[in-house]
């Protein structure tokens, strides 16, 4: 079961990379809707792995460091635009997921 929950977290990075890199990713037409995606892909990202694991704090920085390096990769390829607002809104999600995650063990404890 463990091993199934690593790989859905596993998927679940993949599918941020893809849906960043991605010349046209899905679109919902709401006001701030492309960073409450960023805030929630990501806060469910570090959720997910400070469940999972008690390096939480690894963790936290190489999310925050896949956020901020797939910003510059959307600036790079042309199609896309960089934006140090959605490197904001996931380094945001990132510290709230890792804060339920905290939250998740000390309830379990």
């Amino acid at each position: 079961m463990r091993s199934a929950a690593i790989a859905a977290g596993w998927a679940w990075a993949a599918a941020i990379v893809w849906l960043s890199l991605t010349p046209s990713p899905p679109q919902v037409d709401f006001s701030y809707s492309d960073k409450l995606g960023h805030f929630a892909a990501y806060g469910l990202l570090m959720l997910w792995f400070g469940a999972l694991y008690r390096s939480r704090a690894a963790y936290a920085a190489a999310f925050i460091a896949m956020g901020i390096g797939l910003e510059f990769a959307q600036g790079a390829l042309g199609y896309r635009s960089s934006e140090v607002l959605d490197m904001v809104a996931n380094t945001i999600g990132v510290f709230m997921g890792w804060i339920a995650a905290l939250l998740l063990a000390r309830r379990a404890n």
